[in-house]
């Protein structure tokens, strides 16, 4: 009611038609005696009558309506699921890998802390030989526990390094990193390319924090290089929030793909 109010209102603001006694005759007729002396104001108020439907109902002017053919259709919008899909699983093969990069940090240190408690005992046994040099040499000592746990985690580095985690690491999350950012910008693009707008709640927060946590884990790697512990424990904590976030994201994920079938068609 206020619009059509307002409606009427503009129109009484228009100029009235000329009388028909006031036109040219026919022989001295010209097409601009047609048009009325408008003022500015007239001018206006006729451009806002115009417009008015739009101004009422500005969302009709964005919501996609076929305008973008395939790209609203069913086979792009089942792309983002599989891929984001994949890339939780991705995201799981990637910290193995960088656990066990870890593993072969931690295992060295282990090594280390060992060696020097089979160095003090050593030591010792030197000092007294010495001081007893008549004393018979003593019987092959045999191999202490302690050592037999260096050798084992010896071998244990050994092998672990022919799997070049490091590497493979790095490798994994740089592609993750790029796929990740690349598709779930590209999920909220092919929504708004189907309904014309995003929709906020629980999936798009989500995906928007995943996408964060991505980028702030990839930007502690500099200070992981130089050995900073603290950028080291800070990246898994990441990471790790990051899969936690994946996995309650996965419902409302299945949620959107059930809409997606029902509300589009193929191709």
């Amino acid at each position: 009611m206020a619009a059509s109010a307002a409606t009427l209102g503009l129109l009484n603001l228009l100029p009235n038609p000329i009388p028909s006694s006031k036109l040219a005759k026919p022989s001295q007729f010209s097409p601009l005696q047609l048009l009325p002396k408008c003022s500015p104001v007239s001018i206006s108020s006729a451009a806002a009558v115009l417009s008015l439907p739009l101004l009422l109902n500005p969302q009709d002017a964005m919501a996609a309506g076929g305008e973008f053919g395939i790209l609203e259709g069913r086979t792009l919008a089942l792309v983002h699921p599989l891929v984001m899909g994949g890339l939780f699983l991705y995201t799981i093969w990637a910290g193995y890998l960088g656990w066990q990069w870890r593993r072969v940090r931690t295992i060295q240190e282990e090594i280390n802390e060992f060696k020097k408690q089979v160095k003090a005992p050593a030591q010792a046994a030197v000092a007294a030989g010495a001081a007893s040099e008549a004393a018979p040499p003593p019987p092959p000592a045999t191999v202490s526990p302690i050592e037999a746990k260096i050798q084992q985690l010896t071998e244990e580095r050994k092998e672990l390094l022919k799997g070049s985690y490091r590497d493979r690491h790095f490798n994994a999350g740089s592609i993750l990193l790029g796929f990740g950012v690349f598709e779930s910008v590209g999920g909220g693009l092919n929504t708004w390319l189907r309904t014309g707008k995003l929709f906020p709640g629980p999936h798009l927060f989500a995906g928007t924090a995943i996408t964060v946590l991505w980028a702030a884990a990839a930007a502690l790697v500099p200070a992981m290089q130089k050995g900073n512990e603290n950028a080291r424990n800070l990246h898994i904590a990441l990471n790790a929030l990051n899969v936690a976030l994946f996995v309650w994201q996965i419902p409302t994920g299945f949620d959107i793909v059930l809409k997606v079938l029902e509300f589009t068609k193929w191709p």
